[in-house]
């Protein structure tokens, strides 16, 4: 089932961001890097445009099909809906966090506990998703069901690509966010905010 497929590599790109920011801010307290202050702006910025405006929504698409099929995973449904819909302020809170230390330095401390709490709520949420939701998407869904939803989420995507430049270039980003994360996560080639080779 493509829609699962592509569920899944969105879950490994977000958490691919989570894991280079949680390595970059060891790697800052332990002195070992200075903090790209902007690449953490972009990282966050992708954590919040992606999930809210591309990735939730599909899967608020997908939960509803399972919905029709079965109870079975009503309670999780449940948890993850109310997780969606309270989205927003986990964001806004690690957001204000990182623009707190962007302003002041000193207040490192304070936005990396803010990272890790919200990066343990989301992989909590993801594994959620992927351990007990996306089983019972496999089991319940008809032929049908799954061709209607892969269907849906293919004009999404392509309604969504941002090669149009009516959407933000979320492949795009990502690709700078890898082409600037330090090794050995990413290519270290530059600092966010510099152009390659400058």
């Amino acid at each position: 089932m493509e829609a699962l497929r592509i569920i899944s590599d969105e879950h490994q790109a977000l958490a691919g961001i989570l894991h280079a920011i949680r390595f970059m801010l060891r790697k800052v307290s332990a002195g070992q890097l200075e903090p790209d202050r902007k690449l953490f702006q972009a990282m966050v910025h992708y954590l919040d445009a992606y999930a809210e405006k591309r990735h939730h929504p599909k899967e608020d698409l997908l939960f509803k099909y399972l919905e029709k099929r079965t109870a079975e995973g009503n309670d999780a449904l449940a948890r993850l809906a109310e997780q969606h819909a309270s989205a927003p302020q986990r964001i806004d809170a690690l957001s204000q966090s990182l623009q707190v230390f962007v302003e002041d330095a000193t207040r490192f401390k304070d936005f990396s506990k803010a990272f890790d709490t919200y990066a343990d709520f989301y992989r909590d949420h993801m594994m959620l998703e992927e351990e007990v939701v996306m089983p019972l998407v496999r089991q319940h869904l008809t032929a049908e069901d799954k061709a209607m939803v892969d269907h849906e989420f293919r004009a999404e995507m392509e309604a969504n690509s941002g090669k149009d430049g009516k959407s933000e270039d979320f492949a795009a980003l990502f690709s700078r966010l890898v082409e600037c994360a330090p090794a050995p996560l990413g290519l270290g080639a530059h600092l966010y905010g510099e152009q390659a080779g400058g």
